[in-house]
């Protein structure tokens, strides 16, 4: 019995090593095979500029299968971390519209995203919550206890690396559905705003200057506003302490 007991935690002692191989040779290979096919150059915003009435005219054809191919490159995309996201942003603003395209970029990167931070818990997050010690758990502590308005600070400010913010939190127990729906409320604004830009994507020379220091201004408000819940919180629970103390 004590046999079988260890030989089948050996078996699955190998068969999660070999997972985790697969997951990140998976990513390896894809983030390889989009440089080396020369995905970089086929997602440039001039190549996406020469080639509008094209993809225009695909998308007027095949409506239904543009959309579906619009939505799986977008999430493919973010769960790979590929260096596109506002090229294709702004494509499917051009292509679909605002409303539309807005819905597409948000469900994709929702769900890219989330498939990113459920790879990276179980690859790295418990090992690097062993590593941390005592630190790593009152790391996690607090930004779990305040999760969903820490995760709409981070989507909503454009400063972070969307790619960071997928990963950073894997460290954490956050519930993936926190994770998902925080991300899928923090990114509308952002979304939005560089969806709308591709209605003039004939006009746009170049990525940079696309958020004006005064959108950023608006974006990080709107970031403070999802913290003002935590801070009223710890605010009340020092009042308890020190009238507590008295």
């Amino acid at each position: 019995m004590m046999r079988n007991e260890a030989g089948s935690m050996r078996f699955n002692t190998h068969h999660g090593v070999l997972l985790r191989l697969l997951i990140v040779a998976t990513f390896a290979g894809a983030l390889i095979a989009f440089f080396a096919l020369g995905g970089n150059e086929y997602l440039h915003l001039e190549t996406i500029k020469r080639n509008r009435d094209a993809l225009q005219a695909f998308v007027a054809m095949h409506y239904a299968a543009a959309l579906a191919i619009a939505f799986v490159v977008y999430a493919a995309a973010t769960a790979f971390s590929l260096p596109v996201a506002i090229v294709l942003s702004l494509t499917i603003g051009f292509l679909f519209g605002r409303w539309v395209g807005t819905a597409i970029v948000v469900i994709a990167a929702t769900l890219g995203a989330t498939l990113l931070f459920v790879a990276a818990r179980y690859l790295f997050a418990d090992a690097a919550r062993k590593r941390l010690g005592d630190v790593g758990e009152r790391i996690n502590a607090g930004f779990t206890e305040n999760a969903f308005a820490y995760m709409l600070f981070l989507r909503l400010v454009p400063l972070f690396p969307f790619f960071l913010v997928n990963l950073a939190p894997a460290f954490t127990t956050i519930p993936v559905s926190t994770f998902a729906i925080a991300t899928a409320i923090g990114i509308i604004p952002g979304t939005f705003v560089f969806v709308n830009l591709g209605r003039a994507l004939a006009s746009i020379d170049s990525l940079k200057g696309l958020l004006s220091p005064e959108l950023i201004g608006s974006f990080a408000l709107l970031a403070l506003l999802a913290l003002i819940p935590v801070i009223v919180k710890k605010i009340r629970s020092r009042q308890t302490a020190a009238s507590a103390d008295r």
